[in-house]
Parts: C-alpha cells; sequence; structure tokens
C-alpha cells in the first residue's frame, strides 16, 4: 500500500490553512493598529507633559520670560535643546525631553520627527488649531480614526 495522502485529504488540508489564515489576517492588523495607537499616546503624553513642565518652569521664573509671552515653549526643538537655567550658578541647560516622539501614524518617514506633528498655539481656539510664536499643544496629523471612533487629531 501506498503511504502517501489522497487528493481530497490534500484539499481539505489547504482549505483549513487557507481559513486559518483569512482568520487571523484582519487580527494581525487589528493589533498592529492598537500597538501605533499604543505608540501615539505614549508620545502625546510624553511631548504635553514636556510642554507642561516647560510652562511651569516659566511660570515659576527658572524659564525667562516677557510679560506679553503665554510661557510655552516656541518650538519642539527648544524642549530638547533645552534653555539656560539663570538660577544655576554653573549656567546648566533645563532640558524637558531626551527626544522628540515621531507620531507613529506619520506616512513620511524623511520628515523630522518634531515635523510630524500639528501645533497649536495658545491664543488658538481648540476647534480650528493653528499654528503660533509659541506651542500650547500637539495633534497627529494623521486623518484616519481609531479603533475607539475618535480622530487620531483629537486625541
Amino acid at each position: 500500500m501506498d503511504e502517501g495522502f489522497t487528493l481530497i485529504e490534500m484539499v481539505v488540508t489547504l482549505a483549513l490553512v487557507g481559513l486559518v489564515a483569512l482568520v487571523a489576517l484582519p487580527l494581525y492588523e487589528i493589533t498592529s493598529v492598537r500597538v501605533k495607537e499604543t505608540e501615539l499616546k505614549l508620545a502625546l503624553r510624553q511631548i504635553r507633559g514636556a510642554l507642561d513642565a516647560y510652562k511651569k518652569a516659566a511660570d515659576t521664573g527658572l524659564i525667562p520670560k516677557l510679560v506679553d509671552e503665554s510661557g510655552y515653549p516656541p518650538s519642539l526643538e527648544i524642549l530638547v535643546t533645552g534653555i539656560e537655567n539663570p538660577n544655576d550658578p554653573k549656567h546648566a541647560q533645563l532640558v524637558f525631553l531626551r527626544r522628540i516622539p515621531r507620531d507613529p501614524f506619520s506616512q513620511d518617514a524623511s520628515l523630522p520627527a518634531e515635523q510630524t506633528w500639528s501645533l497649536r498655539s495658545y491664543g488658538s481656539p481648540p476647534e480650528t488649531p493653528q499654528p503660533g510664536t509659541d506651542i500650547f499643544d500637539i495633534a497627529s496629523q494623521s486623518p484616519r480614526m481609531g479603533l475607539n471612533g475618535i480622530y487620531y487629531r483629537e486625541w
């Protein structure tokens, strides 16, 4: 007797493998989107925390600011490069971020991380955020909707 597989056994096996692949692909796609969403939440939390720390430093006098300034940083880069602490005799830099995280949903990998975000100035209304002389908040530039039904730019 031959000890091989019959044609029917091979077709059934291939059909089962195809069915498993058909079910697994959407799960993989959802999982990869969830990972990016987690990265987006973390990046937003880090940058917003640094913006708030910069504002607090400006309000407490660690960072000099003019009367007409909001106290928020003029750029994201200054959060990484830092600003000189006038109260420190060694004039050490106050640094608020080690690096600027990039938007995980940004389509253009050639852009620097700071250009992957939409910026909102202090005087800009939340309904129509616009950049300005300072950075009050950031948002994703992605037009996509999250798995929770909220657009990424509104997170």
